[in-house]
């Protein structure tokens, strides 16, 4: 008799490039247990803003996806906002920085920081 493991589903995507950012950053900053937190808040000029830092603390109802070296979590509450979406990071010579592509966002603003 086989038994099998309880399946989570992702719902944040990172594309290579900012798995590859992310691992580097969280090798640089050298502390155990370190994760990448990506979160939506109120506010912003659409409604909403994404929020991302490094976090060690994990909440019993947090989404966690591990991506190689680096741990997502995401609260129960930005989970809800972030199905589907995926991070990317880019670095070109309109500057270096990462991005959100969010299919549950209807409209964002020019910043790219807010959305509704």
């Amino acid at each position: 008799m086989t038994t099998t493991e309880p399946q989570t589903l992702q719902l944040l995507a990172l594309s290579a490039d900012a798995e590859k950012k992310v691992a580097q950053l969280l090798t640089d900053e050298g502390e155990e247990n370190l994760g990448l937190r990506v979160a939506v808040r109120a506010g912003g000029c659409s409604g909403f803003s994404y929020e991302m830092f490094f976090d060690t603390e994990s909440n019993p109802d947090d989404h966690v996806d591990v991506f190689g070296p680096v741990t997502v979590r995401l609260d129960a509450a930005s989970a809800a906002h972030l199905a589907g979406a995926t991070l990317n990071y880019s670095d070109g010579l309109q500057g270096a920085g990462f991005s959100i592509d969010n299919p549950n966002a209807q409209r964002s603003c020019g910043c790219g920081q807010s959305f509704s």
